[in-house]
């Protein structure tokens, strides 16, 4: 897919603004961010992949290119920005990116991990799917991407027992009510969970997670009902 499109279709994912975030006062000043043309080569790249898999295994219902941008690259790297906001600048890594710890909780296609890993290569990234044949998807793309530091695990969450991460992120799972609890066991106790889910779920995830303190969701842009919400473990 061509790179300038890609660009034109993340550019309202990447130039929202993230007033409801932490640090919003310092995060008001940001100017719309812009991806690198290595990025967007990366993200034209996993496309054509995903597309030449996706006529094999069922790793999207969308088929898309253009939707697939939107719906899937747009809503992670909104993410992305959200959690790691100075990342995408070369000249000023943000400390919160440095040594940081991401683990994605049902990845599937790779949706958020893999896009935000592309925004923020600092991180160190585990991949949680327990599909056989999607794990082998998310190794395929990581070797086309040459992207390091990822940790691909072929197994439930809840065979982590005791490994906790500064991010947990979750999108899109199936059994969202089950693994939910299991996601928030995985968040070291200063991180963060990051949902990205339907705003009919929230009220759901804030109830089953009610110990947890929450930030004021974010709709994300181009969506009507899709929400970042993201919460801390309790101090």
């Amino acid at each position: 897919m061509d790179p300038a499109r890609i660009a034109e279709l993340l550019a309202p994912f990447l130039a929202a603004p993230l007033s409801n975030a932490r640090h919003s006062e310092e995060r008001s000043n940001e100017e719309p961010a812009v991806l690198s043309p290595a990025q967007l080569h990366c993200i034209s790249t996993y496309i054509d992949i995903l597309l030449r898999w996706n006529a094999r295994i069922n790793l999207t219902a969308i088929r898309g290119p253009e939707e697939i941008v939107t719906r899937h690259f747009g809503e992670s790297l909104f993410a992305a920005r959200h959690l790691f906001p100075h990342s995408a600048s070369a000249s000023s890594v943000s400390s919160v990116v440095k040594g940081s710890s991401l683990a994605d909780v049902g990845s599937g296609a790779g949706f958020p991990g893999l896009p935000i890993k592309l925004w923020a290569r600092e991180i160190s990234l585990t991949l949680i799917e327990s599909s056989h044949k999607k794990a082998a998807f998310l190794r395929e793309v990581t070797r086309a991407l040459t992207l390091t530091d990822i940790n691909i695990r072929a197994a439930r969450a809840e065979t982590l027992a005791g490994a906790v991460f500064d991010v947990v992120t979750l999108r899109a799972v199936e059994r969202f009510s089950a693994i939910l609890p299991v996601a928030a066991n995985l968040v070291a106790p200063r991180g963060r969970l990051a949902l990205l889910i339907g705003s009919a779920q929230l009220s759901q995830a804030r109830s089953s997670l009610a110990h947890f303190l929450w930030e004021e969701a974010t709709p994300i842009p181009a969506s009507h009902s899709r929400v970042l919400a993201v919460a801390h473990p309790p101090q």
